[in-house]
């Protein structure tokens, strides 16, 4: 699907707000509400846009410690990634993992209350899994945060 500047910015207002409302979304891309309406179904049948949400407040829920972790294996067959993605899948803090390039396997992001609570999300991954090496990094301050992405690269 080729997208025109028309499309990108509505792809820019909804990823920054969904709850606008349509006629508002029209009249900022200079369309009327029914043609912009069928952009967003067209948006979302191909798939740009996967899911509405609504993004909560950390601190509101009692998770102010943000905890980056890095995990290193000596196994890199099937089965153990399985295992590992099914025991990430279980919990729930684990926000984020990613599988690396370099010297690290996999990143992870675990949003926990306290330190104490992050010890025993720690040991309930290494329960059911063997690692080389556990490293963890505690965030500071977060500087920036953003589900917002990029539209300009867009064809």
């Amino acid at each position: 699907m080729k997208l025109d500047s028309k499309d990108k910015l509505i792809l820019d207002l909804l990823q920054r707000d969904v709850s606008i409302p349509l006629n508002d979304i029209a009249e900022r891309v200079g369309l009327s509400a029914t043609p912009c309406w069928r952009r967003v179904q067209k948006l979302e049948q191909a798939g740009f846009i996967r899911h509405k949400v609504a993004l909560l407040d950390r601190a509101k829920l009692n998770l102010g410690v943000t905890v980056f972790v890095s995990v290193r294996t000596s196994q890199h067959d099937q089965q153990w990634l399985d295992q590992f993605k099914q025991a990430i899948q279980d919990i729930p803090e684990i926000i984020e993992a990613h599988r690396m390039s370099g010297s690290i396997d996999y990143l992870l992001q675990v949003v926990v209350p306290s330190i104490d609570d992050y010890d025993k999300v720690y040991k309930q991954l290494i329960e059911r899994l063997a690692f080389t090496d556990v490293s963890s990094a505690f965030s500071m301050e977060v500087m920036k945060s953003t589900t917002s992405l990029p539209t300009h690269y867009l064809n």
